[in-house]
């Protein structure tokens, strides 16, 4: 499968291009030369971009694609769901080209992230001073969500990129057995690494970010946090309180899998001023000390909800963030859009809502290529430090002449 898109009606060639191939095959090495190729349809691409199926041998899945594109910069990373102009697929890979004139492309990668989270994020982020000159940059992170609090690489990429230079991209997935995830860098499969795409284009880019979560019940104290680990709110172990509050099944109140299942449509929310809730997706719970563990820092002394999500409230957040990354094309028709959507607005939306998701997003595409993947944790920054996010949609929209 690919998708391409025209700029004008006179035919003429387009600066900026994008394209998105897809492909289901089980055998690793047929998938990655299948949506390569459907991607880069016989251009000379600047980067391509990779979100397969951990289930693939990766190694093998990523020797296809550099042969195929003879070694063009890639970035990518393992997944929990795979998003095309099509619909959403389980094991299976979608590589994304971008090439043309228009655009400048560096990227790095950077190893033991859990070992340094700020300190591999400015090392992601060192991709930037490489750039060539354009009027409009932006940093592509691809992480792995199991490192610790994300919020920490983007300080890091921050203290490089600084406010002038916004930050877009997701945490690696793998079908929600929060075990270990990947990221793809040039030939090599990584764990615990951050890799990074600087991309520089003569034309606009937009992002958008929202999610569509809403409060439910009483404010809650979070009286005892170390960095994303929640150990007690309104001075109870914070998982009773969760549990409790919730009326959770009998089988969350004790199995693992069970409890992360649960999780996904019940995510924190913590106050923001000025803006949308931060929501925080809980990735486990600790059963011996009773504690709660979140992709990001929960701050101790905050303010926290539990947050609740419905169809209608989901796809108006999808609506939303479609149309604050095109806003900011000026005018000018995208040539092809990303999409980073949270693993646990999958949960809540189910089979249909998931369908009815991604044919929005190709409506607001007016044609052009959409390619993304289901994440463990978004990020968008366009103004100030922070820029993680949970449980959200993040769409990065680029635009051709």
């Amino acid at each position: 499968m690919a998708s391409t898109h025209k700029q004008n009606g006179r035919g003429s060639s387009p600066r900026n291009w994008v394209g998105v191939g897809r492909s289901s095959a089980t055998v690793a090495a047929e998938a990655g030369q299948q949506a390569a190729a459907a991607a880069i349809a016989g251009r000379d691409p600047k980067l391509l971009i990779v979100f397969c199926s951990h289930s693939y041998d990766l190694q093998e899945l990523l020797d296809a694609v550099n042969q195929l594109s003879h070694d063009v910069p890639l970035i990518g990373c393992s997944t929990a769901g795979e998003i095309a102009a099509s619909g959403v697929r389980d094991s299976s890979i979608v590589v994304t080209a971008l090439g043309g004139d228009g655009f400048s492309v560096r990227t790095t990668a950077a190893i033991n992230a859990s070992s340094g989270l700020r300190r591999s994020g400015a090392e992601a982020a060192a991709a930037l001073t490489e750039l060539d000159e354009r009027p409009h940059r932006v940093l592509m992170l691809l992480t792995d969500g199991l490192a610790g609090d994300q919020q920490e690489i983007v300080r890091g990429a921050y203290s490089v990129a600084g406010a002038g230079v916004p930050l877009v991209g997701g945490c690696a997935g793998d079908d929600l057995k929060m075990e270990s995830t990947y990221q793809l860098h040039g030939h090599q499969v990584l764990e615990d690494a951050v890799v990074s795409a600087a991309i520089g284009s003569d034309e606009p880019i937009g992002i958008g970010v929202r999610h569509g979560w809403q409060r439910v019940g009483e404010p809650m104290l979070v009286t005892d946090s170390t960095e994303n680990v929640v150990k007690a709110i309104d001075d109870r172990p914070a998982l009773d309180v969760y549990l409790e509050r919730l009326n959770a099944p009998a089988d969350v109140r004790s199995d693992s899998a069970a409890f992360i299942n649960f999780a996904q449509t019940h995510p924190l929310g913590l106050d923001r001023q000025g803006g949308e809730d931060h929501v925080r997706f809980i990735g486990d719970a600790n059963f011996e000390d009773r504690s709660l563990a979140c992709i990001a820092r929960v701050p101790q002394g905050g303010l926290a909800w539990l947050m609740e999500g419905s169809d209608e409230s989901v796809l108006a957040a999808t609506d939303a963030a479609c149309a604050d990354a095109l806003g900011a094309l000026d005018g000018r028709p995208p040539a092809g859009i990303l999409a980073f959507d949270c693993i646990a607005r999958r949960g809540v939306l189910g089979d249909e809502g998931v369908a009815a998701e991604v044919n929005r997003v190709a409506q607001h595409s007016d044609g052009a290529p959409v390619a993304g993947f289901y994440t463990y944790g978004e990020i968008a920054r366009t103004q100030g430090v922070t820029g993680f996010h949970n449980q959200t949609l993040v769409v990065m929209a680029l635009s051709g002449s």
